[in-house]
């Protein structure tokens, strides 16, 4: 069974003449430890897809499914199951202003109930080796974008998720940081058996794939 299961996702928003749909009929799955890239250009679909995949938006219809259980309903627990099964990369950071970097990336793993010392000595270490062990004690608002990227590609990764989605998740790092944050995402993506989808509009990133699809106009293609 692959670990995310997507079968005819459209999502419409608006009614009538006024409708627009941003995606349309997108059928994909991705297997445990594969990294799936899908390029698009900027309004073609990709973000409205992943939160699609995330169960953080409902489709209007078609299914979803991260394993085996249904994201594209309101089942009771969606929330908890999403906490310590799935991570998630998001293009505008949501990082908690009150928080400095390394409480923003051991949050998820506090709210697992993993004790506060073990918690930030994890997100510590995973920070150290996205080069940001200078900047553990920093908040948001004096780190740069990059540095920002970096906290939430970290506080994804460090609960080490059955199923990573990250929307565009190099878009503020220059080539060689970027490029070491793929490579960290690809490794612990076929060591951990983790199923990683990236969507991105960044051509750089292909050679990081296991496999590539592309979405045009909310319509995911094979390539």
């Amino acid at each position: 069974m692959s670990a995310i299961q997507a079968t005819d996702l459209t999502r419409v928003f608006g009614e009538g003449p006024a409708a627009v749909t941003a995606v349309r009929d997108a059928t994909l799955s991705v297997d445990r430890g594969e990294v799936l890239l899908l390029l698009g250009p900027s309004g073609s679909g990709k973000t409205t897809l992943v939160s699609m995949l995330g169960g953080l938006l409902r489709p209007s219809r078609g299914t979803v499914a991260i394993a085996g259980r249904r994201l594209d309903t309101t089942a009771p627990g969606a929330a908890r199951f999403r906490l310590h099964t799935m991570g998630f990369v998001f293009q505008t950071f949501n990082l908690l202003p009150a928080l400095t970097a390394v409480e923003n990336v051991a949050m998820p793993l506090r709210l697992r109930g993993m004790r506060r010392r073990e918690a930030t000595s994890r997100a510590a270490a995973l920070l150290d080796e996205l080069r940001m062990a200078g900047r553990l004690e920093a908040k948001p608002r004096v780190l740069s974008g990059g540095e920002r990227q970096r906290v939430s590609l970290a506080r994804a990764l460090v609960g080490e998720p059955q199923v990573l989605l990250a929307d565009e998740p190099t878009a503020s790092l220059d080539t060689a940081t970027g490029r070491d944050a793929m490579r960290l995402i690809a490794a612990r993506s076929r060591s951990g058996g983790q199923a990683c989808v990236v969507v991105t509009h960044d051509t750089r990133l292909i050679e990081f794939a296991d496999r590539i699809l592309h979405i045009e106009d909310g319509r995911v293609l094979a390539t």
